[in-house]
């Protein structure tokens, strides 16, 4: 660890700023876990017997935190909501059921139909509000403010030195939005695929949903390159969505740090501090245009997402050459 860090600190500023970016938007890495295997007994004896590392990163602590806030702010309110005798939607409930509805109204009704919209509205909107709590959170510097809080607060205060395996300092490797993890959005993805197989059978029947990758009618030679590209189609529409969202996610949050990093760059370059602070009344309020920037992807990716996950099942149940 002294020699990493003699390592790192040789570096310029410039050599430095990569590896930073990266480790604040990438998932953490062994070490910087927020529980480790290597710290618990459990993990430990289930890595070693089975091979399987149930470590918990920020990402999976980030998952489970979105799962906790949408059961508090959408699963509670709704079952509260529906045990009332006259269900008349107010305050935070209203504000639910108008969400609901537009995504039912004018998401799922117009791909799915009718006769289908009921089945697949629950897992349509249990996307949206799960894609859009995630990434909303991860706009949160919520480790960034306990960093420094840790830093020049906590530490002062209490008088410890301060120390890079501080359990807080852990807490700042890797980003904090899970859906800009291509795992996430891959699992994701992954139930899109298969919601579009069950959602043709249910149609169609089996065999005829697999029949229905085709158009009828054409010579059979058509059908030896028809066919392949179809089954590559299957695969394709996931893969899009999966690298859609996490790279948008992504891509956002190394835009605002590559920005605030100029001012480090510049201050290294030209060895002034004056250097630095003339570049952040430039770099700074590009900074907060691409956050607000942000804000609205926040928004939009949920809602593409959503949309074309409706719209791969709508294709097929509705089947068209």
């Amino acid at each position: 660890m002294i020699v990493a860090a003699e390592s790192q600190s040789s570096k310029s500023v410039k050599e430095q700023v990569g590896d930073f970016i990266i480790g604040h938007v990438s998932n953490t890495t062994s070490g910087h876990h927020i529980i480790d295997k290597s710290g618990s007994t459990l993990l430990q004896y289930i890595y070693s017997n089975y091979g399987i590392d149930f470590s918990i990163s920020k990402h999976v602590f980030m998952l489970w935190l979105v799962a906790f806030i949408l059961g508090l702010v959408i699963i509670i309110p709704v079952r509260s909501y529906l045990k009332k005798d006259k269900h008349i939607p107010s305050g935070w409930t209203n504000a639910i059921e108008a969400t609901v509805q537009f995504i039912r109204d004018s998401i799922v009704k117009p791909n799915v139909g009718e006769k289908w919209v009921m089945t697949w509205c629950p897992i349509i909107l249990t996307f949206f509000f799960f894609i859009l709590f995630a990434n909303g959170i991860g706009m949160i510097p919520i480790f960034d403010t306990l960093g420094a809080l840790n830093r020049f607060v906590f530490e002062p205060i209490f008088g410890a030195p301060y120390s890079e395996d501080n359990f807080i300092n852990h807490l700042l490797h890797g980003g904090a939005t899970a859906t800009g993890n291509f795992n996430v959005t891959g699992a994701l993805a992954t139930i899109t695929f298969f919601s579009i197989m069950i959602a043709g059978i249910l149609a169609h029947g089996f065999t005829k949903h697999w029949k229905n990758l085709v158009p009828h009618g054409l010579p059979w030679p058509v059908y030896i390159i028809l066919v392949p590209i179809e089954i590559m189609g299957l695969f394709v529409k996931p893969f899009a969505l999966t690298m859609r969202l996490a790279a948008n996610m992504t891509g956002g949050h190394i835009a605002l740090l590559a920005l605030l990093s100029l001012m480090a760059i510049f201050g290294d370059m030209f060895h002034s501090t004056a250097a630095g602070i003339g570049v952040s009344f430039i770099s700074v309020p590009m900074a907060a245009a691409i956050a607000g920037l942000e804000i609205i992807v926040v928004l939009v990716q949920a809602y593409v997402f959503t949309l074309l996950t409706a719209v791969f099942i709508g294709m097929a149940i509705h089947v068209h050459h």
